[in-house]
């Protein structure tokens, strides 16, 4: 009788895994707080090299399965024009990381911005549907918070190191605890 890995159930995340991955949260996170453009700077370069790799492995796989072997040449070749952008603009001149970095940083506020908007659309029409006041509310919020992102993009750019920063400090510490209540 033979059995099946895909049907087993997911194995408990061990009790060091949660312990390390607090402790590297919340440094992170004071980083971010104490040397939000070094910090960032850094984290976007990581980034563009992250897609380069994940670019190759995405065509990598294409060789491997070729069942949608055209969507994975696809995202390999934007991945690799994508962080081939981000690590080229750290190369030479010394103003270009700062200017690569704000550049990241626009872009993820737009995608979040747009995104939100797209999600408040759909939760104000959810609420419509029967879905509840409390998810239009939310809905209209959201759709408020990704306006004023759109409307002040710089603003929301120079505040995402302060806003990862505290988001991984609370992630550290919640999963510290997580690590010491099992």
């Amino acid at each position: 009788m033979t059995t099946s890995t895909a049907l087993a159930p997911p194995q408990p995340v061990s009790k060091w895994l949660l312990i390390v991955y607090g402790i590297l949260a919340i440094i992170v996170g004071l980083l971010f707080l104490l040397r939000p453009v070094a910090t960032t700077a850094t984290a976007v370069l990581v980034l563009g090299i992250y897609w380069i790799i994940v670019g190759i492995l995405d065509i990598i796989r294409i060789f491997q399965d070729s069942r949608g072997w055209g969507w994975k040449l696809f995202t390999g070749i934007i991945a690799i024009i994508a962080g081939g952008l981000i690590v080229s603009g750290y190369i030479g001149d010394t103003r270009a990381p700062l200017a690569t970095t704000l550049a990241v940083g626009s872009a993820l506020v737009l995608v979040v911005a747009i995104l939100g908007i797209i999600y408040a659309i759909v939760s104000v029409i959810a609420a419509f549907r029967g879905g509840g006041w409390g998810v239009g509310l939310m809905g209209v919020l959201l759709g408020v918070l990704s306006i004023i992102l759109l409307l002040n993009p710089v603003a929301a750019t120079l505040g995402l190191p302060l806003v990862l920063g505290i988001w991984l400090i609370i992630d550290g510490i919640i999963k510290l605890i997580a690590a010491f209540v099992r």
